[in-house]
């Protein structure tokens, strides 16, 4: 029985794919481990196939483009109980396979490498890398996700069982991959540990195939998409504080704050605040009720709870008793214009009726129209 297979992406790795393959197949040697090396191959064309076939690698051909979809096509092809992926470009440590292996016999499903607890060697981090990039999406990331067991979100260097890859059901096909590894895992209360790693400046004459801002981007979108709370839920609801307390505030009437006067206008802004934080609150809902039905998030207890209360009917209750005071508001606006003769108005005292009046039917359609959404994703999602 294989109990490790070690995979590499690769894509024209020629210069460096031969030393990492051999650094592997000493690593498992020393260790006593029945191992092979799986080169998932990404279309190369400068003859990295026939290097690794050459050195008893098994090559893996992988046609759909990216560094997600190479690992992922190396990871399905993968023999052994665990996994070790790492970069063919020389830079990973691949003599010092023991720590990861360790950790997955002691039961570990993600084994994360370190290199900043490792050691990363002059000329193999890019500054902005190791000063902003890395450091901002790991914080960013372990803020999100409930500080993870990972100070290292974008190391390659990273050691797995071979379930618990199938059970993380990763979908991303770029560079996000290693991000969304270690989220799902996460979500799916899997055991994370992580160990040191070093870094050496990788072996290739050309530049890299990493893009900093282009993928930094797209790590970021991805932890902002996986998160609705973050993205969707806590900008929403802290709209709709400031915007109800503000509204709250002005319709006591105008309101002096260093010299300068708040009045009808500030409330108009106030009820947008209001009107768009609900919004985002329940887009927050229907981002997270899609993504488990679409299995990208898992199962959410506190959801299902939720749902056992929140259903059609109240979201439809609710709705309509907003719509009503709204129609209520709106009626009393037009008799108080009926008493002037349908004339001029005073604008400080009859917006204070006009603006909830119309912020309370908004709000009530849209609570309406958002119920009945809501139940057909939980139709889907059942």
């Amino acid at each position: 029985m294989i109990e490790l297979s070690v995979v590499m992406p690769c894509l024209n790795e020629a210069e460096t794919l031969a030393t990492c393959i051999e650094k592997a197949q000493r690593s498992m040697s020393e260790l006593g481990v029945n191992g092979e090396v799986v080169i998932a191959d990404n279309g190369s064309t400068d003859g990295s196939q026939a290097i690794a076939e050459r050195l008893g690698a098994r090559v893996v051909a992988v046609a759909e483009k990216g560094y997600g979809s190479a690992l992922m096509g190396g990871i399905v092809a993968a023999r052994g109980k665990y996994v070790i992926m790492g970069d063919a470009d020389d830079s990973y440590d691949f003599l010092n396979l023991g720590p990861f292996i360790k950790e997955l016999r002691a039961g570990n499903d993600l084994v994360m490498g370190n290199r900043f607890l490792g050691g990363i060697k002059p000329g193999a981090m890019p500054p902005l890398h190791k000063y902003l990039g890395n450091p901002v999406l790991t914080g960013l990331a372990r803020l999100m996700f409930w500080n993870p067991p990972s100070r290292d979100f974008h190391c390659g260097l990273r050691g797995f069982s071979h379930d618990a890859a199938l059970r993380m059901d990763l979908r991303t096909t770029g560079m996000e991959f290693a991000s969304e590894m270690v989220v799902k895992a996460v979500l799916k209360k899997m055991r994370v540990v992580e160990v040191p790693t070093t870094l050496s400046p990788d072996g290739r004459s050309r530049p890299p195939h990493l893009r900093s801002w282009r993928d930094g981007w797209r790590h970021l979108r991805f932890l902002l998409l996986y998160s609705p709370r973050w993205l969707f839920l806590y900008p929403g609801a802290l709209l709709m504080s400031i915007g109800l307390a503000v509204g709250i505030w002005l319709e006591l009437g105008p309101q002096v704050v260093s010299g300068v006067t708040l009045d009808v206008h500030t409330l108009l802004y106030a009820a947008l605040a209001l009107v768009v934080g609900f919004q985002s609150v329940v887009f927050a809902v229907f981002t997270k009720v899609f993504a488990i039905s679409e299995r990208l998030l898992p199962e959410d207890e506190r959801l299902d709870k939720i749902f056992r209360y929140v259903t059609l009917e109240t979201g439809l209750i609710v709705g309509g008793l907003l719509l009503l005071g709204g129609l209520i508001g709106s009626i009393y606006a037009v008799v108080f214009w009926d008493d002037k003769a349908f004339g001029p108005l005073n604008p400080s005292k009859t917006f204070r009726v006009v603006i909830p009046s119309v912020t309370a039917l908004l709000l009530g359609f849209q609570t309406v129209f958002s119920s009945f959404f809501l139940s057909v994703l939980g139709l889907r999602r059942r």
